[in-house]
């Protein structure tokens, strides 16, 4: 698919267990004795102890609640981690003195989801320096100098897999009229899941109709979607970029009387899972983002302190990068991702 490969290495994961974090696997027949990792028993065998910073946003939005939640439970299902979360915030200038916190402390690993990554790149940075490794998580720091191992979501791959869903539903639809309610426009992630939507539908012979931004609020969300409703008397199918924001848009529908389309999410929230195992409501399928990567986050940064590797891979130390895949929920796989659905 044209621009796929523009995307950073797909590790690939969509939801990661308390006692793995096994991206890929190295068959035990073909692998030379000097790289097999059998002999170091599981990762979820207790280590040496270690203290975990953790940092976030404010839990002001579904998905960032649920990073928290996720990162502390996490933390909680080992014995040998101790994790230090600070309070979430929005302010940059509180989060730098967080991080700042964590290094004077001597933390032995520190988790961040930057609030803006621009502007914490600079304390990721003393933090490496300090010998202390940054898991970077979600947003990205802007030097890879500032940061050990990046997890997080595959944007263009959301966007790519949503418009290949939507192209597909739509094949026999003769111009058909396609909708996307994006996020906040001047963020690199909704950028990246326009131009993957955008790209996936291209390859098919088709265009988005119409774009709005929804700035992943549920309030901006119904206010683009009644917007949207009402300049096009037919619509097919509509994307919208983020499952919190699209409780306003679904409110936008059911207040315009409008059933003649399909909707397309993203995220994964259980909200929306339940919408699409119930075969009720707008949206019959949504394309996962999700919040569980932050226990990913939590284990990787655990065994980089431990300096220890993943055993199912034939590499002696954790990755630099590990993307999650943004698999596409619909009515038939919706059981084996509800557990995931975040609130």
């Amino acid at each position: 698919m044209s621009g796929l490969g523009r995307r950073r290495m797909l590790v690939g994961m969509s939801a990661v267990g308390a006692s793995a974090v096994v991206a890929a696997c190295t068959s035990n027949s073909t692998a030379p004795a000097s790289t097999s990792m059998d002999s170091e028993g599981s990762n979820s065998e207790p280590g040496k102890d270690v203290t975990i910073g953790f940092s976030a946003p404010a839990a002001d939005h579904g998905f960032i609640a649920a990073i928290t939640a996720n990162a502390k439970a996490q933390a909680d299902s080992y014995k040998d981690v101790t994790l230090t979360a600070t309070e979430g915030t929005n302010d940059v200038a509180i989060q730098i003195a967080a991080v700042q916190s964590m290094i004077n402390k001597k933390v032995d690993a520190i988790v961040i989801l930057p609030f803006d990554g621009k502007a914490l790149t600079e304390v990721a940075g003393k933090a490496m320096a300090a010998g202390i490794p940054v898991i970077n998580l979600d947003r990205v720091l802007s030097s890879p100098l500032s940061y050990r191992t990046w997890v997080g979501g595959d944007n263009y791959g959301a966007g790519a897999n949503a418009g290949n869903y939507i192209a597909a539903r739509l094949k026999d639809v003769v111009n058909p009229v396609i909708l996307e309610i994006a996020g906040l426009d001047n963020l690199e992630l909704t950028q990246q899941r326009s131009a993957g939507f955008k790209a996936a539908l291209a390859d098919h012979g088709l265009t988005v109709t119409d774009r709005q931004a929804g700035d992943f609020t549920a309030a901006t969300g119904q206010k683009v979607a009644a917007q949207l409703l009402q300049a096009h008397g037919k619509i097919d199918a509509i994307w919208n970029q983020d499952d919190d924001q699209g409780i306003g848009v679904e409110a936008a529908i059911k207040q315009a009387n409008r059933d003649e389309f399909f909707m397309v999410g993203c995220a994964g929230s259980k909200h929306v899972m339940e919408m699409i195992k119930a075969g009720t409501g707008p949206v019959e399928a949504t394309v996962l983002y999700s919040p569980v990567m932050a226990a990913s986050a939590i284990s990787l940064a655990r065994l980089v302190a431990q300096g220890r590797p993943l055993n199912d891979l034939a590499e002696l130390d954790v990755p630099a990068s590990l993307t999650t895949y943004s698999a596409v929920v619909t009515k038939d796989n919706v059981d084996r991702y509800l557990s995931i659905g975040f609130s």
